[in-house]
């Protein structure tokens, strides 16, 4: 419209009067329509729209054109161009500009879903860590409400955590949900359906959108290895989900349910435990049911996770494609976590191996210093996650007999126990070192320490203190004393001079020492 009243304007005014310079005005209008056909279509009607009104101003001027104004309007296309360039270039710049603000955005999504995973597993306490999976999806994936509905103890019969911004704490419930609700935890259940978007135009979903008060949900299965534990229902008022909404929400689900199966895991063992305690059984049999259930989370946790471990690196390595640095930066988290429950699996493996009485006969020369300097390699994942300095200081003639495995494992514990226990940028340092017959490792970490009140039973199995709930397994130490009984030797715990930890494993020197 505004190109055609210029044109108009431009015919009914004298030859000279070269209005024609106003159809650069819709031509960088159009930059806001960040479309460039339709900037090049408007350059192209401006230059048939200069040339007509030209022509037309010579006849009007009896078949006389004059040549300052031909020279004008010569100007005037060349300007039509150079405006449209413009246009152009500013339109490119403003979609470069959103997929920056894309990009920004879904790297701040994706830190605050991490944020929030790192909170959900921070325990293996059930109910908190269904709390948490409500509380935590607020900030991460930038909602209004979230409810949880935990198929505990059936599924017509769920337990009801929800959550909304601005309320005090996760509320609770054992109500039987409302019918719509009930009828989508059933359609989810039967059908398997990871994510399903509640719409206005579906009428069960205007119903379900009714009940909930809100605008826009979002319901997702939590599900790990065909285990279902429930659904999570994520909304917002007035606010729709963006693009890559759904990929966030899968990705938060699925730590939340690994999280859950751990926990589900650890509380099936702890039953197990207490009910051979109250029956009074043998300590022998006890043994070989806790062995026989380990030797089975072993062989059913340590395949998949080697198996994930293998294309996790092949992904890194470009097996699968070049891949963003977003991903490659989760890619890694998932990783760490992965040698996380390898390494759980391998010390469940040995404790139960310990409490069946079974123990490693073999001995051979082990290099300490050698071998704390592959334990600090083994764990690097770790503790650059934290952004921790890791020294190892070594005297090469620290060689003792043992099975290597085993001191390996028992390093290994006690570096990674540090590097739990330390906060973000601070410094470890393994001193190995000889003296007299003995040779020793320091772990010397910058920590929170352990209370006076629980070192007694630092290095027990499975210890119930207030500083350690969801902390761990409680099996780390137990099995360094273990190992370094079994060699000999002993573990020992201190406070560290200035703050922190220094645990001191102990072994008597080989009795011919190998060149190193």
């Amino acid at each position: 419209m505004l190109l055609a009243a210029a044109w108009l304007l431009d015919l009914a005014t004298p030859q000279l009067f070269v209005a024609a310079i106003l159809l650069n005005v819709p031509i960088a209008l159009s930059s806001l329509a960040l479309d460039f056909r339709f900037t090049y279509f408007l350059v192209a009607l401006a230059l048939v729209a200069d040339a007509s009104a030209g022509y037309a101003n010579g006849l009007s001027a009896g078949g006389r054109w004059n040549s300052i104004a031909l020279a004008d309007r010569a100007v005037a296309g060349f300007s039509f161009l150079l405006v449209g360039g413009l246009a152009r270039a500013t339109q490119g710049a403003a979609a470069r500009a959103g997929e920056l603000a894309g990009r920004q955005e879904r790297s701040a999504r994706e830190r605050r879903v991490r944020r929030a995973v790192e909170a959900i597993r921070a325990s293996v306490n059930l109910e908190l860590i269904e709390r948490a999976i409500v509380r935590e999806a607020i900030e991460a994936l930038a909602i209004d409400a979230a409810h949880l509905y935990v198929f505990r103890p059936t599924l017509d019969e769920p337990t009801t955590y929800s959550f909304a911004t601005g309320a005090a704490d996760v509320e609770v419930s054992s109500e039987r949900p409302a019918a719509p609700i009930l009828s989508l935890l059933h359609r989810m259940a039967e059908r398997r359906e990871a994510l399903t978007s509640v719409r206005e135009t579906d009428p069960l979903g205007r119903l379900l959108l009714d009940t909930l008060g809100e605008t826009y949900v979002v319901a997702a299965s939590i599900v790990e290895h065909e285990a279902l534990f429930g659904v999570l229902i994520v909304a917002r008022e007035g606010v729709p989900f963006e693009a890559h909404f759904e990929e966030g929400l899968a990705y938060y689900v699925d730590q939340a349910a690994i999280a859950l199966a751990q926990a589900s895991l650890f509380v099936q063992l702890a039953q197990r435990n207490e009910e051979f305690a109250n029956a009074n059984a043998a300590l022998r049999e006890r043994g070989d049911v806790i062995r026989d259930i380990v030797y089975a989370l072993s062989h059913d946790l340590r395949t998949p996770l080697s198996a994930a471990r293998m294309t996790m690196q092949q992904a890194l390595a470009g097996a699968y494609g070049a891949l963003p640095e977003a991903y490659r930066e989760i890619l890694g988290r998932a990783m760490a976590s992965n040698e996380e429950l390898e390494r759980l699996a391998e010390t469940l493996l040995l404790v139960s191996r310990y409490e069946s009485g079974e123990r490693s006969e073999r001995r051979e020369p082990v290099a300490l210093t050698e071998l704390a300097n592959e334990v600090v390699a083994e764990l690097e994942p770790l503790w650059k996650l934290k952004r921790i300095a890791v020294n190892v200081a070594g005297d090469p003639a620290a060689v003792v007999n043992g099975d290597e495995r085993e001191l390996r494992r028992a390093l290994v514990n006690l570096v990674a126990n540090a590097v739990a226990w330390s906060p973000a940028e601070r410094h470890i340092e393994i001193r190995v070192a000889v003296a007299e017959n003995v040779a020793s490792v320091a772990v010397d970490d910058e920590g929170y320490g352990v209370p006076p009140s629980e070192r007694q039973g630092l290095f027990e199995r499975v210890r119930d203190t207030p500083s350690r709930k969801g902390a761990g397994s409680g099996l780390g130490l137990y099995l360094v004393r273990r190992i370094a009984e079994s060699h000999g030797g002993t573990v020992a715990y201190e406070p560290r001079p200035g703050g922190g930890s220094r645990f001191t494993l102990t072994l008597p020197l080989a009795a011919t020492p190998v060149a190193v």
